[in-house]
């Protein structure tokens, strides 16, 4: 199919030969889970489960609150070991609400686990509510809820569904692996989500360098009768970083440019991950919630890089021990990919839903050039696929002038980490971009509590006021009553009294 040319990107050493091919390996079961309550975009969700409790494979333990939230399932049989604070897999290293789980070898499905003989006799609405009660969110990092994406039919007017099999970052390849390995699957998943968004065109969009991705996917589409395949379609990408970038990828299949600050729904196209797609047809043909996921662990520190099927909550530590540790200590630990990933601040931090990559990286790998003074030579502009300034933005937020970067496009950047690679002067442009976004937000969250503060105090005194003014009434009325009492009464005295008088003179 034709592709339409984006702006900006770059184009990193990919690094993927640590891992490419390398077919996917189950991990052996932890001897702990630790299972955060909060993995995906949205409210945190509900514990249900209790210490000592016990607990089957997929079984429920976590309820969604909310519109936009997913639920939590046991990754294996076990016994609730604790309820409480553990570190979270997030730049931060706090600790969040988890749950820790001790399995008991059995890795045994709870009873009620069943699917669906055929999904497409299912409603639309149908659909989305089996994927929210599988926990099922976007597997390519981002963990928003797969089933409020699925529902977007009923607010747009949906031609078109993507899947990003780009993979674009350098060193992940569990996207990869996972087309070669589950190509039916996946597109069986791809499927039951255009039935569920009622449209009539899928796309899957992959890397050049991904070319046994790329013929799984077609023999996958191949196989299939010729009514169901001629909707897919396959369409080898450019190797260009971000590809996978979510407006971008669309604008690069469709030509159609996704508005600012917009969805790509606004254009009538969805995007979802293969990883997503799959965990979709295991939710609707097995019943099976998502409990598991495939990560890349690589990097030059890693004695053995592989690409692991993982069960959530296994901690990352566990992960390098099955690599053979590292053959030396790592510069840095990112979870995701080097362009856009978090790094990490601990070993023992949990896998998530959204946890594709886990890299250890060695001081060549990262380099240790220090910052310089920007020199104005525009490389930052040039590889912006936003079409954005970054010199100009970093400068302002360099002094504290935020609104003025806002301004400038400030909330317009993906932070996807182009500017940043391409810049000589070694200049943490994303971190500037993310602390700026983070403070603007803290201030429109402030802005928010100040005027919700003032509303309240409003209200406060208009309640204050009609209750004075309910007081001032209610006395009136009282006085008015007991005046009209009064007078009624000194009426029936008048009239009484002429009577008593000619009783009397009857009498005499």
């Amino acid at each position: 199919m034709p592709l339409f040319r984006i702006r900006g990107g770059v184009h990193p050493d990919d690094r993927k030969d640590l891992t490419a091919g390398r077919a996917i390996e189950s991990l052996p079961m932890p001897r702990l889970l630790h299972i955060p309550l909060q993995q995906h975009i949205g409210a945190i969700a509900n514990p249900l489960v209790q210490r000592r409790q016990q607990v089957a494979k997929g079984e429920r333990i976590a309820h969604a609150q909310g519109a936009v939230s997913a639920p939590i399932h046991a990754p294996t049989s076990g016994r609730i070991a604790g309820l409480g604070l553990y570190p979270a897999n997030h730049p931060s290293g706090l600790s969040v609400r988890t749950i820790t789980l001790q399995p008991d070898g059995e890795d045994r499905w709870h009873a009620s686990i069943a699917g669906e003989p055929d999904p497409f006799a299912l409603a639309p609405t149908e659909i989305a509510q089996r994927v929210a009660d599988a926990g099922v969110v976007g597997m390519g990092g981002a963990t928003f809820p797969a089933a409020v994406k699925l529902s977007l039919a009923k607010r747009y007017r949906l031609t078109t569904l993507v899947i990003n099999g780009s993979e674009c970052e350098p060193y992940l390849t569990c996207d990869d692996q996972l087309m070669r390995e589950e190509a039916d699957a996946i597109l069986d998943g791809m499927r039951i989500m255009a039935h569920a968004l009622c449209v009539t065109r899928v796309i899957i969009g992959i890397e050049a360098n991904k070319p046994e991705a790329i013929t799984a996917m077609r023999q996958a589409i191949a196989r299939l009768d010729r009514h169901r395949r001629e909707q897919l379609e396959v369409a080898t990408l450019p190797m260009r970083y971000p590809m996978g970038s979510e407006k971008h990828l669309v604008q690069a299949l469709t030509g159609c440019e996704t508005p600012a600050r917009g969805l790509t729904a606004d254009i009538g196209v969805v995007v979802h991950n293969p990883g997503t797609a799959f965990a979709v047809h295991e939710a609707l043909r097995f019943g099976r919630p998502l409990v598991s996921r495939v990560v890349t662990v690589t990097g030059g520190a890693v004695q053995s890089p592989r690409n692991l099927r993982v069960p959530i909550g296994t901690k990352v530590e566990d992960l390098v021990e099955y690599c053979g540790r590292f053959r030396e200590e790592p510069q840095r630990l990112v979870a995701g990919g080097p362009m856009m990933g978090q790094p990490l601040q601990e070993l023992r931090v949990p896998v998530m839903k959204g946890t594709n990559g886990i890299l250890a990286l060695t001081a060549a790998e990262v380099g240790t050039q220090a910052p310089a003074a920007c020199i104005r030579c525009g490389r930052c502009v040039d590889a912006c696929p936003c079409g954005l300034v970054p010199l100009t933005m970093a400068a302002q937020v360099r002094v504290g002038n935020l609104d003025a970067a806002a301004s400038a496009g400030l909330m317009d950047c993906i932070g996807c980490g182009s500017c940043a690679y391409v810049c000589p002067a070694h200049l943490p442009l994303v971190q500037f971009f993310a602390h700026a976004k983070g403070e603007l937000a803290a201030r429109g969250r402030a802005k928010q509590k100040q005027s919700a503060t003032k509303r309240l105090a409003e209200q406060r005194s208009a309640r204050l006021e009609a209750q004075k003014r309910a007081k001032r009434e209610a006395m009136a009325r009282r006085k008015r009553e007991a005046a009209a009492k009064q007078k009624a009464e000194e009426q029936a005295a008048g009239q009484a009294e002429p009577a008593r008088a000619a009783s009397v003179a009857e009498v005499d």
